[in-house]
């Protein structure tokens, strides 16, 4: 900086010139070099200061999803107008995880697309890290670190040099990447809008400090699906204990729907081994297609529940929407910020759309004498206005006389307000030796009823008053029972009488 005090060389004046206006002549053309030579070290100053980042920043186009055509080079600010990067909409930042090939997975595309389908003005930006990606899990979990500086450096380029606002900034990570981004929203000058976890990795992050992994503080809203959540949490592909503001976990979070072998086989024999990566790694990626779902069916959001157990929810204890205790699943989800960790659990179908229906299933089994009996099968029917659902098939753990059983089921289709059901109780073997020396039967008197979705409660009754329910035995069936004030002996009238319908 000791040029700037140097005088200015006489050739910068020109013919005879009074000594004031050659005075401010003399001034202006100094003022003129110094901002010249103060943009220049600026450029490279900014310029050195990215020089260490090695990830990529590709912005996809809604024409040509699973092709990275431009870059956004941080310090290079018209990278930003050669790539058309719009400046008023929002910024969607995917990082993926661990590959063994050195490639993008066949996921990549696909979100890139759904994102461009549900918000086509955005910016959908794919950080390639690749490179450091293909290591060994252990070195490229380390490198997490890393790439999470590289994107904030990034990031808060964008917000320095173009005042891009961070409450436009949404950053999905998967696996590994979502660590990365979590990384990331840590080390950012401002906090990002939100941090969308998929399945984040579990090894070497189960037991991590939060500075090290993602946490509910590295955004104003973390969200996080839990797809592979098997085994212990040391060697659990996907990371089990909640991470985010709200942490979900579709199908308690262990092995998803159509991911077992004989589901793999079918699909490979119907759709060859185009999708067999996916296949692989089914119940970790499934994070990702659930997210997916959540932008391509709109008007389909699966609902998830807030419960403190799996076992809780699989009784179908959990189906309240009281006090924010349920939730869309993926990109709607409404942000619910509380102290603790909140863990919600859903069911799901095993393709898209995902979106199921559950219930809660109340049943009083009534019994003359004592009788238990474990892991009982099952078939229950629901009919409503608009479908039906025959023989969903469940299990309850433990039935006995003169005790009320919990328990949730589900349907893959919308069957409209409750009509009518059947309940059948299976063999418990496949020659049902038991009930060769003796019959096991309850009397059940009513079905109570809760639709999560609807929040709606039915009660049903028997046609007969009572009906018997034998192991191996003809289903029984169940109708709405009607509504009926009684008086009271003291005055008054009670608050409702069910009665049964009896249809002929």
């Amino acid at each position: 900086m000791v040029f700037y005090h140097q005088p200015v060389p006489e050739l910068l004046t020109h013919g005879h010139t009074p000594p004031l206006l050659d005075s401010k002549l003399r001034q202006r053309k100094v003022f003129f070099l110094q901002c010249c030579l103060l943009h220049e070290l600026k450029k490279k100053k900014s310029e050195n200061n990215f020089v260490g980042i090695e990830s990529k920043f590709s912005l996809r186009t809604p024409a040509e999803p699973n092709e990275d055509v431009c870059y956004l080079i941080p310090g290079q600010v018209n990278s930003l107008a050669q790539c058309n990067f719009n400046h008023t909409s929002k910024t969607f930042v995917v990082i993926h995880g661990w590959t063994v090939t050195g490639m993008y997975e066949s996921w990549v595309p696909k979100l890139v697309d759904a994102l461009y389908k549900r918000e086509p003005d955005s910016n959908v930006i794919v950080v390639d890290w690749l490179v450091r990606a293909q290591q060994h899990y252990p070195v490229s979990a380390a490198y997490t670190k890393l790439v999470g500086k590289d994107v904030a450096m990034f990031i808060d380029w964008m917000e320095e040099q173009f005042n891009y606002p961070l409450n436009n900034v949404h950053l999905l990570g998967y696996s590994l990447g979502a660590h990365a981004a979590g990384i990331a929203g840590s080390l950012t000058k401002k906090k990002v809008n939100r941090i969308t976890g998929l399945d984040p990795a579990g090894p070497t992050f189960e037991y991590a400090d939060a500075v090290t992994r993602l946490s509910p503080d590295d955004a104003d809203f973390v969200d996080v699906l839990h797809t592979y959540t098997r085994g212990s949490p040391d060697r659990s592909i996907g990371i089990q204990k909640p991470v985010g503001h709200i942490d979900i976990y579709p199908n308690g979070g262990g092995f998803q729907p159509g991911c077992n072998f004989g589901e793999a086989l079918r699909l490979i024999a119907e759709k060859g081994l185009a999708d067999m990566d996916q296949l692989v790694k089914c119940s970790h990626e499934r994070s990702i297609h659930l997210f997916i779902d959540s932008l391509l069916y709109e008007e389909k959001p699966s609902m998830a529940y807030r419960c403190n157990t799996k076992e809780a929810f699989e009784k179908g204890l959990c189906l309240s929407c009281r006090k924010n205790r349920c939730n869309n699943l993926g990109y709607k989800v409404n942000r619910v910020r509380t102290k603790r960790n909140t863990k919600m659990y859903l069911k799901t179908r095993a393709q898209m759309p995902y979106k199921v229906f559950h219930y809660q299933v109340k049943i009083h089994f009534f019994g003359k004498t004592n009788i238990t009996k474990t892991n009982q099968p099952f078939l229950i029917s629901l009919y409503g206005t608009l479908d039906e659902s025959e023989n969903i098939a469940f299990t309850l753990p433990e039935v006995s006389s003169n005790k009320t059983s919990s328990f949730l089921i589900y349907t893959e289709v919308d069957i409209g307000d409750l009509l009518m059901l059947k309940l059948q109780w299976e063999q418990d073997t496949i020659f049902g030796w038991s009930n060769w020396w003796s019959s096991s039967t309850f009397d059940i008197q009513r079905v109570r009823v809760k639709a999560g979705e609807t929040q709606k409660k039915v009660v049903f009754c028997s046609r007969d008053g009572t009906s018997e329910l034998g192991m191996g035995g003809q289903a029984a069936i169940f109708v709405k029972c009607l509504e009926q004030p009684i008086k009271r002996k003291r005055g008054g009238y009670s608050s409702v009488y069910l009665m049964c319908r009896i249809e002929q």
